[in-house]
C-alpha cells in the first residue's frame, strides 16, 4: 500500500471536489434542460458576448490594416463579369452584327466569329465558376478570432494576438473537453436508451419513449456544439407519412432538425461506431437503412420509401437530396428520387451564420474526425431554420420540375442561390449530356435559319 503524502491527498481531494462540480455543472445547466427542451438563454448571453468582441477585432484589424496599407479581405470575384441573362442565339447574333453590317436571316449557316461566343463563355466560367466554388468555404467579411476563417490574416498588433491566444486557450482547453463529454453523453445515451426502448413490446408507450429519447439525445449533442438555433414557423412542422426535405450543408443538418421534431432516418449501413447506433436506433423506431448493394438499386430504394409514407402511423422521412454538402451559399439540384413516390413534402431551409463557425464539411479536404474537431472547437454553431407549408406534386408535374420547385422555395426563403447543376460535380466530371445541350442549341439555331430561309 502507498501512503499518500498530506500535499497528495490534498490535490487528489480538489480534484475529486473539481470533477463533482463541474458534473453537477453539466447536469443542471445543459443535461437537465435537454431533457425537458429548456433553455436558461447563456448560449444567447454568450452568442451577444462574442459579436461585440467580434465587432471590435474586426475594427482594430482595418485600422491596423489600414495604417500598413496591407489587404485584409480576400478579393471576391462575383461582380467582376457583368452577365446578362440573354440566349444563346442573341449573344452570336449581337456578335455577328458587330462585325458585320449584315443582317442574321441573310448570313451563312456558319460564321468564324460565332466562336468568340463560346471563348467567351469559357473565359467567364474559368474566371467566375459559380459550381466549384461552391465546395469550398466562404470567406467572412470580418474577424472571428478563427484564423482558418481570413485568408489574410497577419500581425496587426500585440493586443490583439493576445486576445487571439487567450481564444485559442478557451476554445481547446475549456470548451472541447466539455463538448466532448456531452458528446459523449449524447451518443451513450441514444445507444442505451434506444436498446432498451427497443425490447419493449410495440406500441403507443414504446413509441412515445422512443419519440423522446431521440430528442432528448440530440438536444445533448445540440449542445455539445453550443449551438443557437432559431426556428421559424414550427405550425409547418413535417407530419407522418410525409418526406421532409432539406438544402445539406454539413452532417449535422440530422441534429440540427431531429432537435426539434420526430424524423425517420434513410442512409447507407455503415461499420464501426456509426453502425452500433445505426443498429441501436432501428431497435426503437423504423428507420430505412439500406445495404450497400442496395443503395444503387432505385426501384428498390423507392420501393422501400413509398412503403413507409403510406403508413401514416410512421414518422416523417428526413432526406438532403442534393446528395451532398454545399458551403451554405447555395442550393445545387435536387435528385428526382424522393419526388417520384407522390408523398407530401414539407420543406425545410437551414442556413448557417459563419461568423460564429463554418458547419459546412468539405468532405474532400478533410476526413469526418478532422470535421467535427474543426466544429467543437469552433465559438459555437449559429442558424436558422425555416419550416414552409407542405407541397404536392401537381397533375401536369413531372419529378423533376416538382424537384425544382421545391428547391426554388428553400432558396428563396433561406436567401440561396438557386443553381441547376449537379452536386456530384463534387466529385465526377462534367456529363457529356451537358456539353451536348450547348451544341444541340447552337445547332438547331443553324439549322433553323436555314429552313427559314429555305421556305421563303
Amino acid at each position: 500500500m502507498f501512503l499518500l503524502l498530506p500535499f497528495d491527498s490534498l490535490i487528489v481531494n480538489l480534484l475529486g471536489i473539481s470533477l463533482t462540480v463541474l458534473f453537477t455543472l453539466l447536469l443542471v445547466f445543459i443535461i437537465v434542460p435537454a431533457i425537458f427542451g429548456v433553455s436558461f438563454g447563456i448560449r444567447k448571453l454568450y452568442m451577444k458576448t462574442l459579436l461585440k468582441i467580434f465587432a471590435w477585432a474586426t475594427l482594430r484589424m482595418e485600422r491596423g490594416a489600414k495604417e500598413k496599407n496591407h489587404q485584409l479581405y480576400k478579393p471576391y470575384t462575383n461582380g467582376i463579369i457583368a452577365k446578362d441573362p440573354t440566349s444563346l442565339e442573341e449573344e452570336i447574333k449581337e456578335i455577328r452584327r458587330s462585325g458585320s453590317s449584315k443582317a442574321l436571316d441573310n448570313t451563312p449557316e456558319f460564321e468564324l466569329s460565332d466562336i468568340f461566343y463560346f471563348c467567351r463563355k469559357g473565359m467567364e466560367t474559368i474566371m467566375d465558376d459559380e459550381v466549384t466554388k461552391r465546395f469550398s468555404a466562404e470567406e467572412l467579411e470580418s474577424w472571428n478570432l478563427l484564423s482558418r476563417t481570413n485568408y489574410n490574416f497577419q500581425y496587426i498588433s500585440l493586443r490583439l494576438t493576445v486576445l487571439w491566444g487567450l481564444g485559442v486557450l478557451i476554445r481547446y482547453c475549456f470548451l472541447l473537453p466539455l463538448r466532448i463529454a456531452l458528446a459523449f453523453t449524447g451518443i451513450s445515451l441514444l445507444v442505451v436508451g434506444t436498446t432498451v426502448v427497443g425490447y419493449l413490446p410495440n406500441g403507443r408507450f414504446k413509441e412515445f419513449l422512443s419519440k423522446h429519447v431521440h430528442l432528448m439525445c440530440y438536444r445533448i449533442c445540440v449542445r455539445a456544439l453550443t449551438a443557437i438555433i432559431t426556428y421559424h414557423d414550427r405550425k409547418n412542422r413535417p407530419r407522418n407519412g410525409g418526406i421532409c426535405v432539406a438544402n445539406h450543408t454539413s452532417p449535422i443538418d440530422v441534429i440540427i432538425l431531429a432537435s426539434d421534431g420526430y424524423y425517420a432516418m434513410v442512409g447507407q449501413v455503415h461499420g464501426g461506431l456509426m453502425g452500433v447506433i445505426q443498429r441501436a436506433m432501428v431497435k426503437a423506431c423504423p428507420h430505412v437503412w439500406f445495404e450497400r448493394s442496395e443503395v444503387k438499386d432505385r426501384h428498390l430504394v423507392a420501393k422501400r420509401l413509398t412503403e413507409h409514407v403510406q403508413d401514416k402511423s410512421k414518422l416523417p422521412i428526413l432526406i438532403f437530396p442534393e446528395g451532398t454538402c454545399i458551403n451554405n451559399t447555395s442550393v445545387m439540384m435536387f435528385k428526382k428520387g424522393s419526388f417520384e413516390i407522390g408523398a407530401t413534402v414539407y420543406p425545410v431551409a437551414i442556413k448557417y451564420d459563419p461568423q460564429f463557425g463554418d458547419a459546412f464539411w468539405n468532405s474532400s479536404k478533410y476526413g469526418m474526425v478532422t470535421y467535427l474537431l474543426r466544429m467543437m472547437t469552433s465559438w459555437a454553431i449559429v442558424c436558422s431554420v425555416w419550416y414552409l407549408p407542405p407541397m404536392t406534386r401537381e397533375k401536369d408535374e413531372d419529378a423533376v420540375q416538382f424537384a425544382n420547385r421545391v428547391k426554388s422555395a428553400i432558396a428563396r426563403q433561406g436567401g440561396l442561390v438557386d443553381l441547376l447543376w449537379d452536386g456530384g460535380l463534387k466529385r465526377e466530371k462534367v456529363k457529356d449530356t451537358f456539353k451536348e445541350e450547348q451544341q444541340k442549341l447552337y445547332s438547331k439555331m443553324i439549322v433553323g435559319n436555314h429552313e427559314d430561309r429555305s421556305r421563303s
